[in-house]
């Protein structure tokens, strides 16, 4: 397998290389040549790691062998407390929620991270080479992505985030682990400036050569491919093909599934939940992708205008022109604007996304609603989920199955759900006393030099 770069300027590399570079050095993202097919399930009674080594290996097999990525798998789902990995849960006539949170961070992005840390390590190893991560995150990546590599021999990793626009929870996962390769830094900005800044660092090719950087975000491929498992595996559940209902952001989860559905997986489409920052929503139902400024919502990880992974969708709306991929986001960056041909929407959007939106009021209704009538206790950016499920369904109900990704355990947000039930949610036992642990954090200025400086500082 080889991937190319979807601004169509860098060269064509082995999934090792993509792994290690996260960001092309043209500024686009990497993504496979070509979709391969998904292979079918050898044996019936396979658990989650069986399942993934099949889907993922035709990814990887050029660089990582598949009794290296069976071991990988291994050790990275065994970090998770539910043997299932990522098990459905039935919460009414056709209507289920996959839960992602059981892994060490309690957010879905440990699916990936957890073994995204571990082929770093084992590629860094085979090569004897040493990396810096920096990554940017609006909540959960960073906790994840320091779980995931703090242990790792190879790597030093700095993350930002947006100083007071996460959660107690998030914040305190991210500044409390005592690792001398792990750095916690707040940005005085947004998730967009601190996704700006990382993309700033990683196109300054002196910067990026000399400090080694890569990157863990959903920027890199590797992220993406972990997460088009659990959309096989849930899909392949059910009789019908699956509605698969995503909270959504930053635009990764739900492009893993439409990649799963690419490979063959049996979906039917998809939809998109969003909060007050709802590009997203506006895009898919008026058309309309104008970035407006971030608010500050209770779901704070999906408070994002500037969606990263949109580009490798918009890169297959192109049929795959660089070229016109990287004007038209150039054209994103300076108008505040993105357009899609009306022939490109009718290919690539109509009857593939839907979408809905939720502002403050309606998520703290839905937490609500979920706890009275399923018994199910539900984060602030899962209820944006399960309130579109509710809607799209309709009165009648949903006449195939439709899946609501949960993606975080509602313990991260706990506030927010004490507002919408009167009962504050507890964490598990291994983060019981987890506010009470020290934190270790810098907090820097919403400045490209300043940053840089402050990275350079902490890897030398």
């Amino acid at each position: 397998m080889r991937y190319v770069s979807t601004r169509g300027r860098a060269p064509e590399l082995g999934f090792a290389d993509v792994l290690l570079a996260g960001l092309a050095n043209d500024g686009g993202l990497y993504v496979p040549a070509t979709w391969p097919k998904l292979a079918p399930r050898r044996s019936s009674g396979g658990g989650y790691v069986e399942r993934a080594v099949e889907v993922m290996l035709p990814f990887v097999e050029s660089d990582i062998d598949e009794i290296t990525l069976t071991h990988l798998c291994t050790e990275a789902y065994a970090t998770f407390r539910h043997p299932a990995v990522v098990p459905l849960v039935q919460t009414g006539p056709n209507q289920w929620v996959q839960e992602l949170f059981h892994g060490p961070t309690l957010a879905f992005k440990d699916v990936a991270l957890q073994l995204v840390g571990r082929m770093f390590d084992h590629v860094l190893a085979e090569r004897d080479q040493r990396v810096t991560i920096v990554g940017a995150t609006s909540g959960d990546t960073g906790s994840a992505a320091i779980d995931g590599v703090s242990g790792c021999d190879n790597v030093d990793i700095i993350i930002l985030y947006p100083l007071g626009r996460t959660s107690d929870v998030q914040r305190k996962q991210m500044t409390t682990v005592d690792s001398p390769n792990a750095h916690a830094v707040a940005v005085e900005g947004t998730f967009d400036d601190c996704q700006d800044l990382v993309k700033a660092m990683f196109n300054d090719v002196d910067f990026r050569a000399r400090n080694n950087l890569s990157a863990v975000n959903s920027i890199n491929w590797a992220r993406v491919m972990a997460q088009t498992v659990y959309y096989v595996v849930a899909s392949e559940t059910f009789a019908d093909p699956a509605t698969f209902v995503v909270p959504t952001g930053n635009f990764g989860n739900v492009l893993a599934g439409w990649i799963a559905r690419e490979m063959g997986a049996p979906i039917k489409d998809f939809v998109l939940a969003s909060n007050r920052n709802d590009i997203l929503t506006r895009f898919v139902n008026d058309a309309d992708m104008t970035a407006r400024p971030v608010e500050p919502s209770l779901s704070p990880s999906m408070d994002i205008q500037v969606s990263s992974n949109f580009e490798r969708l918009l890169f297959e709306i192109n049929d795959r022109d660089g070229g016109m991929t990287d004007e038209q986001l150039s054209r994103f960056r300076s108008t505040g604007r993105l357009d899609v041909e009306p022939d490109q929407r009718r290919d690539f959007i109509d009857g593939t996304f839907r979408a809905a939106a939720f502002d403050d009021d309606a998520t703290l209704a839905e937490v609500a609603r979920m706890r009275a009538e399923t018994g199910m206790v539900v984060d602030p950016h899962t209820a944006t989920a399960t309130a579109a499920a509710k809607l799209f369904a309709g009165p009648g109900g949903s006449k195939h199955p439709m899946v609501t990704l949960a993606t975080a355990h509602p313990a991260k947000f706990p506030d927010a759900v004490e507002r919408a039930t009167g009962e504050r949610p507890t964490l598990p036992d291994h983060l019981a006393d987890l506010m009470d642990r020290e934190e270790r954090t810098q907090t820097v200025a919403n400045d490209l030099a300043a940053v840089q400086a402050l990275v350079e500082s902490l890897t030398r």
